[in-house]
């Protein structure tokens, strides 16, 4: 089993929904439900918890995509603010979703790095 024991490499695991222990696919059940365990290695992804922070760094993160676009485009153009709405706000919520189980991989795989002895 090669496996990168590194901070970056576990989360890089973690980001593609991966185990971060040895990289095998299957840590989600569903959109963002865990497994239970690992199929291949049996590490127990119900003790690796992310709660809230998941949702936080994905909001920074399309916060940060969405609102310099946003900020441009108004100064750029005199598009009306209607269209604007029916344009970001469909995006932000579309970008959100998609990247909101990726960043949750993530962050599972530095929790569970953190835990490990030095």
């Amino acid at each position: 089993m090669d496996r990168d024991e590194s901070w970056l490499g576990s989360i890089k695991r973690g980001f593609s929904r991966c185990c971060p222990r040895c990289g095998s696919s299957g840590m989600f059940s569903g959109y963002l439900s865990v497994s239970a365990k690992c199929r291949r290695c049996g590490l127990d992804f119900e003790t690796i918890r992310s709660d809230d922070i998941a949702p936080y760094f994905t909001v920074l993160i399309v916060g940060h995509l969405v609102v310099p676009v946003l900020l441009l485009l108004e100064q750029r153009s005199a598009l009306p603010v209607d269209l604007m709405l029916a344009i970001f706000l469909p995006l932000t919520l579309a970008l959100t979703l998609v990247l909101l189980p990726f960043v949750k991989g993530a962050v599972m795989g530095a929790i569970w790095m953190s835990k490990q002895p030095a």
